[in-house]
């Protein structure tokens, strides 16, 4: 079961136009006593919106009644009956949270402290890196560039001379 489900409150989805608190009410109450009965309303219309929660006082009764009622006919339509998932509250970062924004405020801020600072060392780290880098092409062609000196040095040259003569003959 997925964290955060709410064990001994039942999502009643499908619901006829016809079907109010108290017809549901009586629906659900051979499976044992009920705390609370909500068929939410849309604003709109002022009707329910096809679905509703029954919650039960006691978790058994909630599976019980979950068994029996999930593809059950009410009015004439098949409800579909699941435990229910806490209710949402809108805002926080993620757009929709099971608290209010604010709840988390003191380490909404502390996490944004850490991202920034992240953000800083890697930009140092960047730097170095870009850093070294140059450096390294600095000495390569330094390297380069005393290679192509030693090849000029007039002593060079007549040592090599005398060395492929000694190595002819």
């Amino acid at each position: 079961m997925n964290e955060g489900v709410q064990k001994n409150t039942l999502y009643v989805g499908g619901l006829a136009e016809e079907v109010n608190e108290s017809i549901l009410h009586a629906a659900f109450i051979p499976f044992g006593d009920i705390k609370d009965v909500k068929t939410p309303l849309d604003q709109a219309t002022q009707k329910h919106r096809s679905f509703g929660f029954v919650t039960f006082l006691e978790r058994e009764d909630a599976a019980a009644a979950m068994d029996n009622m999930d593809g059950a006919e009410l009015y004439g339509r098949v409800l579909t009956v699941n435990y229910a998932l806490p209710e949402k509250i809108k805002g926080g970062e993620t757009g929709w949270a099971a608290k209010p924004i604010w709840e988390d405020a003191d380490t909404w801020f502390e996490r944004q402290q850490q991202e920034q600072e992240m953000q800083r060392l890697q930009a140092e780290q960047r730097q170095a890196m870009e850093t070294a880098e140059e450096l390294h092409r600095k000495k390569v062609a330094e390297d380069r560039d005393g290679e192509k000196e030693e090849d000029g040095d007039p002593m060079a040259v007549a040592e090599a001379e005398v060395l492929k003569q000694n190595a002819s003959s």
